[in-house]
C-alpha cells in the first residue's frame, strides 16, 4: 500500500518539496489533490536522502502546502495508446483536446520508452519523398533517418513543417504511412494554422498531433517530444507503420530544461544549459530508426531555432553530434523571397548516398546531386569576384556561373507553399538549369550518363 503525504514542505516555481518521504523512486508519478481543485499529476525529478522533489505537469499555481495530499502511485508516466490515435489531437501530456473521447487500450506505454540495442538497428535504406526539391534531390531524407532542420527566428520553418506533413509519401505506396507531429511552445495562432493547414490538405485522419501551447505549463514540454515518439513507437514497432516524426521547436525544449534545472538549483553547462543536455538530447534523437525483425520504421524531422542564428550554439552543436546531417535555413535566401530559403551548402543529409540512385530513386540523382553542390559552390566565388570587378568584367564562363546561380534559386530552390515535386521533376529540373552550363564544366558527372541525359 502506497503511502498518502498530508502536507507540502515546499513550493518552489513548477516544483514541490516533501521530506520524509520511504520508498519512492526516481520518475515515479505522483497524483496530487488539494481543497476545491481537480487532481493533478507531478513527477519525481531528484531524491536526497529522504527528500523528494518533483515536477508538477499542471503547475503548482492555487496549490496549498496545508490542504494538499501527495499519493506516490510506484509507476512511470504511462499514457493510453492504440490504434484509434491516428487523427486524433492531445496536449503536451498526452490528453485528448479535439473532444473525441480518452483512448481506451488494453495496455499502457511509458513515455520514456525503452533503450534500442545498437545490434537490432538495420542500415537505414530507401527514401520519404517530401515534394520539396532541394532536400529530396540534394539532402535526401532516408526512412530510419534523424535529419534536423536548423532554422532562425522568423524564418518560414513553421510553413516548411506543415508543407512537410502535408506532402510526405514513401516510394513504396504499398506501405503503410503515417506522420507524428508535435509542436513544443507555441503560439495560438501557430496551433490554428497547423490544424487548419492539415484539415485543408485532407491528411489529418493520417497524422497524431501533440499541440504543447505556449501558456501551457513549462514542464509540459518535457514530455510533449516523449508522448509523440512513444505514439511513433507503437505505430512502427506493433502497427508496422513507416513513420515520420516532425518536431517543432526544439529549442523550447531545451530552454524548458533549463528552467526547470535552475529551479533544481543543479550546476549550469554552457550558456545556462545543463551538463546533461547532450546524453538528454540523445534520449529523444536515439528512439528513431529501423529495427531487425519489424516492417515499421521510424523517421525523425526535429526543427530547432538557432538563437541568434548561431550555429555554434549548444542546442544546434550538439544536435550535429547525435543526428546524421541537417537541413540549414538562409535568413539571406528568405530576405530575398526565396521559399522554402534552403541553404544548400551548409545542408548534407549523411546517409543518402546509400538510400539514392539505380534501384532507390534515379539513376542520375547520385551525380546531379554532386553536380548541383560543386558548382553552386563556385557561384558564391563569382559573386564575391563581380561585386569587386563588376559583373560585365567577368569571364563569359563565369557568367555563365552566375546565370546558373540565378536560375538554381529562382527555380529549383524556390516554391510555392502548395507546390508538391515529385522525384523525377526535381532531378529533371535539375538537368534543366545545368543545361546553362558548358558541357566541359560538368565534371562530378559520369560520363556515360551525361551523353544520356545532358
Amino acid at each position: 500500500m502506497r503511502q498518502e503525504y498530508l502536507q507540502i514542505d515546499k513550493i518552489e516555481g513548477p516544483l514541490i518539496i516533501l521530506d520524509h518521504v520511504d520508498h519512492a523512486s526516481y520518475g515515479e508519478i505522483i497524483q496530487i489533490k488539494s481543497e476545491g481543485m481537480r487532481t493533478r499529476m507531478g513527477k519525481v525529478i531528484k531524491i536526497e536522502g529522504n527528500q523528494v522533489i518533483a515536477q508538477v505537469f499542471e503547475g503548482t499555481q492555487g496549490l496549498s502546502r496545508y490542504n494538499s495530499a501527495v499519493k506516490f502511485t510506484g509507476k512511470p508516466f504511462e499514457i493510453n495508446i492504440s490504434k484509434e490515435v491516428l487523427g486524433r489531437t492531445f496536449n503536451g501530456v498526452g490528453k485528448p483536446i479535439d473532444q473525441g473521447g480518452f483512448i481506451y487500450s488494453k495496455e499502457m506505454y511509458n513515455i520514456n520508452g525503452r533503450p534500442i540495442n545498437p545490434v537490432a538497428r538495420m542500415y537505414p535504406r530507401d527514401y520519404i519523398q517530401t515534394g520539396i526539391s532541394t532536400i529530396d534531390t540534394l539532402t535526401t531524407l532516408i526512412k530510419g533517418q534523424k535529419l534536423p532542420i536548423f532554422s532562425g527566428n522568423g524564418l518560414p520553418h513553421n510553413e516548411l513543417a506543415a508543407q512537410i506533413v502535408r506532402q510526405a509519401k514513401l516510394s513504396d505506396s504499398d506501405k503503410k504511412f503515417a506522420v507524428v507531429f508535435a509542436a513544443i511552445g507555441i503560439k495560438n495562432d501557430d496551433a490554428a494554422f497547423f490544424r487548419k493547414s492539415f484539415e485543408e490538405a485532407g491528411v489529418l485522419e493520417n497524422v497524431v498531433m501533440f499541440l504543447n501551447l505556449a501558456d501551457d505549463p513549462i514542464v509540459e514540454r518535457i514530455s510533449t517530444p516523449r508522448c509523440a515518439l512513444t505514439v511513433a513507437e507503437y505505430l512502427a514497432f506493433k502497427e508496422n507503420y513507416d513513420i515520420l516524426v516532425v518536431m517543432t521547436d526544439i529549442t523550447s525544449y531545451c530552454e524548458a530544461l533549463r528552467e526547470i534545472s535552475s529551479a533544481r538549483e543543479e550546476i549550469p553547462s554552457r550558456k545556462g544549459y545543463p551538463g546533461y543536455l547532450y546524453s538528454d538530447l540523445a534520449t529523444l534523437y536515439e528512439r528513431a530508426g529501423v529495427l531487425q525483425g519489424k516492417e515499421g520504421s521510424i523517421t525523425f524531422l526535429p526543427i530547432l531555432t538557432m538563437p541568434n542564428d548561431d550555429i555554434s550554439h549548444p542546442i544546434p552543436d550538439l544536435t550535429g553530434y547525435i543526428t546524421e546531417g541537417q537541413i540549414v535555413l538562409g535568413r539571406d535566401l528568405s530576405r530575398n523571397n526565396v521559399y522554402p530559403p534552403v541553404s544548400v551548402l551548409p545542408s548534407l543529409s549523411r546517409l543518402m548516398k546509400d538510400g539514392i540512385g539505380e534501384g532507390y530513386t534515379r539513376e542520375d540523382h547520385p551525380d546531379v546531386a554532386n553536380q548541383l553542390f560543386a558548382s553552386y559552390s563556385k557561384v558564391q566565388d563569382v559573386r564575391a569576384l563581380a561585386q569587386i570587378i563588376g559583373e560585365s568584367d567577368l569571364s563569359l564562363s563565369d557568367q555563365k556561373l552566375l546565370e546558373f546561380g540565378r536560375q538554381f534559386e529562382k527555380r529549383f530552390v524556390t516554391q510555392k507553399h502548395n507546390e508538391e515535386r515529385n522525384m523525377d521533376y526535381s532531378v529533371e529540373l535539375a538537368w534543366d538549369i545545368l543545361k546553362i552550363l558548358p558541357k566541359s564544366e560538368l565534371d562530378r558527372i559520369d560520363d556515360e550518363i551525361l551523353q544520356k541525359y545532358y
